[in-house]
């Protein structure tokens, strides 16, 4: 069990890794200008091919998280209220995913209407729902 648990958190990293720089790219193709054509379709290809494979890396963290809940006993968590804090903040973190495809798609579409100091306040909710997740799972504060 505790190989799925290393495999587990590796590819926890590995797709935050991906929820960091994704809305990094969105800053730059906020900031880049109407006229440099090649340069924001470089940025697309770059945030599309992001988002494809923080997808799958998203997909085996929560099918080895499962495992790992249902290996040490699902039930024996039923009274831990960080685990289900730990779980609403996993759910959080899927919907930022789904949230950074759309908005991926609106710069695609040439519908974006966000500042890049929007998008860079955006690219600070991946660190906390990291930080908090750690933490909670670490500390287990309550």
């Amino acid at each position: 069990m505790l190989w799925v648990k290393a495999f587990h958190i590796v590819f926890v990293a590995a797709w935050f890794a991906g929820l960091f720089y994704l809305p990094r790219i969105f800053v730059n193709l906020a900031m880049v200008p109407a006229e440099s054509h090649a340069e924001r379709e470089r940025l697309l290809l770059m945030a599309h091919k992001l988002h494809r494979f923080s997808a799958g890396l998203m997909i085996v963290a929560l099918l080895l998280g499962l495992w790992v809940w249902l290996g040490f006993g699902a039930t024996r968590f039923a009274g831990s209220h960080w685990l289900h804090a730990k779980l609403a903040l996993v759910v959080a973190a899927i919907g930022y995913h789904h949230a950074n495809g759309r908005l991926l798609r609106k710069f695609e579409q040439l519908a974006n209407r966000r500042s890049h100091r929007w998008f860079r306040v955006y690219n600070e909710t991946a660190v906390l729902l990291f930080t908090a997740i750690v933490v909670l799972v670490t500390v287990k504060p309550f």
